[in-house]
């Protein structure tokens, strides 16, 4: 895998385990801020408001620098460890991965506990649709309007997302292309402009 691009899901999935009448329910979640995060855990936590424990874990960024495990009252390590491992064993990213466990009446101990919010996390993985998406850099450049024709001619075969464009005596484009195609795309647009 190319340093410009990560894996991360696509939607919402679900996953279920069950442990000595202890049930848990997972759900993946596509998130790409700490906002996103504490916005989505608000909406479960009140969507299984009777549910013993929450536990959740999650990972931001194609750097997958910035996460978090929480073990909501679990045992330390117990629960938002096992889930952040799925999280890692499958290299994703820009995902949250919360657990709802109700109790069933029998205590699991830790090893069971971290079987169970494991393999919940895994199995809200297995049928989450996983995608690899690009890192991507925007190029803003500004050119008078004569060179706009030589502009669009290295901009086309490079096809990147057009951002925003404006077209005046001096035109100004901004667009965003794959982070290891940038430099590229840039030097050869400077070329036109600067000639």
């Amino acid at each position: 895998m190319e340093d410009d691009s990560f894996r991360t899901i696509s939607q919402v999935a679900e996953g279920y385990y069950t442990e000595k009448r202890s049930r848990f329910i997972a759900y993946a979640i596509p998130v790409r801020t700490v906002d996103e995060v504490k916005e989505q855990l608000d909406i479960y936590r009140k969507k299984y408001y009777d549910a013993r424990h929450v536990c959740w874990a999650y990972m931001l960024g194609s750097d997958r620098k910035t996460f978090r495990a929480n073990d909501d009252g679990e045992p330390s390590s117990t629960a938002g460890k096992p889930i952040l491992g799925q999280i890692n064993s499958h290299t994703l990213t820009d995902v949250l991965i919360l657990v709802a466990r109700y109790f069933g009446g029998i205590e699991l101990g830790t090893s069971g506990l971290i079987v169970a919010y494991r393999s919940a996390a895994a199995s809200a993985i297995a049928n989450a649709e996983i995608i690899e998406r690009t890192v991507d850099e925007d190029i803003t450049i500004t050119f008078e309007y004569p060179r706009l024709n030589s502009i669009m001619r290295i901009v086309k075969p490079d096809n990147p997302t057009i951002i925003c464009q404006q077209f005046d005596m001096e035109c100004k484009m901004t667009l965003r292309i794959r982070k290891s195609e940038a430099e590229s795309l840039k030097a050869k647009l400077l070329k036109v402009i600067r000639d």
